[in-house]
């Protein structure tokens, strides 16, 4: 067990914008109230559980969600671009059906999923994939035998899910992707595997759970 690394995985607390179905992507939307209160209750719940480091994706809404953590566990936090959330180009600061409405031959694409569709500007689901997975093996291989928070968004978040459990990137989502959820994965030079997932037991109610925005 010398070479494993245990790994939280989080999403950022929510945003007005989670609320709004409106695709954040690279544009940086802070957390609103209910955030920073999930953050709070997120941090509390892994106060004591011995974190090593805490790296966070640079946008406001996951590294704010860090900096609960990490000043909990009294650790530093690290910003790092690979936990960025998928870049959405030319869908970012529309909402879902903003997007249907005035560009549905790419939205088509994007609800089927297509590995390679990119929208104007922005990542493909295999680009978001190889940048998620390359950074969390990075990050992990630094902290054999220890815990670490990685702090990013939805579309990390699938990312990570997708590679601990082998599921194929077109395959239909059945997991959540809860704001401040605490999910569990052991890292080894051999690859990911889940522990557990989805767990809000911190929180009073169920986070909001909308995807990869």
């Amino acid at each position: 067990m010398h070479d494993t690394t245990r790994i939280i995985a989080i999403r950022h607390g929510q945003t007005a914008w989670n609320v709004d179905t409106r695709i954040q992507g690279h544009l940086d939307v802070p957390l609103n109230e209910r955030g920073h209160w999930q953050a709070q209750r997120l941090a509390a719940a892994l106060a004591q559980e011995g974190i090593a480091a805490v790296y966070a994706s640079d946008l406001s809404r996951a590294f704010e969600t860090g900096r609960y953590v990490a000043q909990a566990a009294g650790v530093a936090i690290r910003p790092d671009v690979g936990l960025r959330e998928r870049g959405f180009g030319l869908f970012e600061g529309r909402t879902f059906k903003e997007i249907e409405a005035e560009l549905p031959d790419q939205a088509l694409l994007w609800r089927k999923r297509d590995p390679h569709f990119a929208p104007a500007g922005g990542e493909s689901l295999r680009q978001v994939q190889d940048r998620v997975v390359s950074t969390c093996h990075r990050l992990a291989a630094q902290h054999p035998g220890e815990l670490i928070a990685l702090v990013g968004h939805g579309g990390v978040l699938d990312a990570l899910y997708r590679e601990a459990t082998r599921q194929d990137l077109q395959a239909p989502r059945s997991w959540e992707l809860g704001n401040a959820a605490i999910n569990r994965l052991l890292w080894s030079p051999q690859g990911l595997a889940l522990v557990g997932w989805g767990d809000v037991a911190h929180l009073s109610d169920d986070a909001l759970d909308d995807g990869t925005v």
